[in-house]
């Protein structure tokens, strides 16, 4: 039997490279955030947790209504890493995961990702069960990366100025590559320049929203 997969998506960012809150912006006749969580709602994962900041009610909103669970900290994450360990320990409480289970992540600011590329790689997971599972596309590496829920502590070990890289870099010998062929998995949206990108991408939806939030 299947284990269970759960959904981490860190989105408690300021969005400072950007300039304006990211997460909801138009695109495509809906929002950054709504698109990825649509990509990320598979039978196969079972809860989607979005990390946000306690005073970002509007987001909160956007994630409850996709169908979504917020984590919210009591204070703001200073960095992705704390954000990862809020929704590792949010989903422990809830569902009291296996070892065999696992969590999906990826940060809330990849809109081209699609329900397509999530399903490949949720389906070599069930079928392999390695401990971390990357997507690549011409030779890089992109996301979402799936782990095992045996992983967990590792995570909370690490150095407290040390990413989730770190974690990739000491498990090297478990980690197994899948090519996707969708440049998606690379695609993330920092700056205003991406976004327009994005929205000549999608077009002709996203060219009159694009104007009205400008």
């Amino acid at each position: 039997m299947s284990g269970r997969l759960f959904a981490v998506i860190p989105a408690a960012g300021h969005s400072r490279r950007m300039g304006r809150p990211k997460l909801l912006l138009p695109l495509g006749g809906k929002t950054v955030l709504q698109r990825l969580l649509a990509a990320l709602d598979l039978p196969a994962i079972v809860e989607r947790f979005v990390v946000v900041r306690p005073n970002d009610a509007p987001l909160i909103e956007a994630a409850h209504a996709a169908g979504a669970t917020t984590v919210i900290p009591d204070t703001e994450p200073p960095e992705m890493r704390v954000s990862i360990e809020h929704a590792l320990r949010a989903i422990e409480e809830r569902h009291h995961p296996d070892s065999d289970d696992g969590w999906i992540l990826i940060p809330a600011d990849h809109p081209t990702l699609d329900a397509a590329v999530t399903n490949q790689l949720v389906a070599r997971w069930q079928h392999e069960r390695p401990a971390i599972l990357i997507p690549t596309h011409a030779g890089r590496r992109g996301h979402p990366t799936l782990f095992r829920w045996d992983l967990v502590d590792d995570v909370f070990r690490l150095p407290p100025d040390a990413g989730l890289n770190r974690l990739v870099k000491e498990r090297i010998r478990d980690v197994v590559e899948l090519e996707i062929q969708e440049a998606s998995i690379l695609v993330d949206l920092d700056t205003a320049e991406d976004y327009a990108a994005l929205c000549r991408r999608f077009e002709p939806h996203s060219s009159d929203a694009t104007d009205s939030t400008g």
